[in-house]
């Protein structure tokens, strides 16, 4: 698919997991990609589309202003932005510190806030632009001890809401995607936290969480991506403020079960 030949787009947090599953598909599907964020990852996908990466960190204004500059400057113009950067911290609203709180709620929200701030009068001037925030299930169902996490992704959901109202008479859409289980290294490590550190161990952990979900198993990030370019793309020309479960049916399910 060539869908998005001519197409611009931005993936923070593009060096790993659903990021970069996403910066590959765009640039699979015809973008120009700008993967922005910490870590290099390998930057050619094909012989015709390269993705540049661009050390950034999300929470630094002036940086992310920088991003945007540069990739205009470059391109010429700006279709799309992937806000993928996010950083997972456990604890209760007691057993959170202060600076953990801040430390989620500025790169998951913040780092989104300006990455959509700084990119949007260049998304008004294609006339179509597209935000696709990627949030997940904990928007608005939770498991325990993720108070920081799961209060980041439901204002996620509300900040994108109130993008598109606000930008729809530019032609912009926005959106997120609200992940299940994702086998990304941020759910690897958790597995490992929460077993006995072995990569058997945090495997069966892996694989028991995937159970949770009603078609049996974790999500792949290519799987996420697909949602997200579908969302970022022409198809999606007339969907707006939406939060997509990505999720296997696990928002679709109650875990009071009837006997076999």
């Amino acid at each position: 698919m060539t869908e998005l030949d001519g197409k611009v787009a931005v993936v923070t947090g593009g060096a790993t997991g659903i990021g970069r599953a996403a910066a590959e598909l765009l640039a699979a599907r015809g973008a120009q990609v700008v993967s922005a964020g910490l870590g290099s990852p390998d930057a050619v996908r094909g012989p015709d589309h390269a993705i540049e990466h661009v050390e950034v960190d999300v929470t630094d204004e002036s940086g992310v202003a920088a991003l945007v500059d540069r990739t205009v400057a470059r391109h010429g113009r700006l279709d799309i932005l992937v806000a993928s950067a996010g950083i997972q911290r456990y604890g209760t609203a007691t057993g959170t510190t202060a600076g953990e709180w801040d430390e989620v709620l500025a790169v998951n929200v913040k780092g989104a806030f300006l990455a959509a701030k700084h990119a949007l009068p260049a998304l008004r001037e294609t006339g179509a632009g597209a935000i696709v925030f990627v949030s997940s299930v904990q928007a608005f169902v939770t498991q325990t001890a993720v108070a920081a996490y799961t209060a980041s992704k439901g204002a996620l959901n509300a900040l994108a809401r109130s993008i598109a109202v606000d930008e729809a008479r530019f032609g912009v859409r926005a959106n997120t995607v609200c992940p299940g289980s994702v086998d990304t290294p941020m759910l690897r490590a958790a597995a490992r936290k929460f077993s006995d550190g072995t990569g058997a161990a945090a495997a069966a952990l892996v694989a028991t969480w995937g159970r949770s979900h009603p078609l049996g198993r974790v999500a792949k990030p290519e799987e996420v991506a697909e949602a997200i370019a579908f969302l970022a793309s022409e198809r999606a020309a007339f969907i707006t403020g939406i939060a997509l479960p990505v999720d296997g049916g696990l928002l679709a399910q109650v875990t009071v079960a009837l006997p076999e």
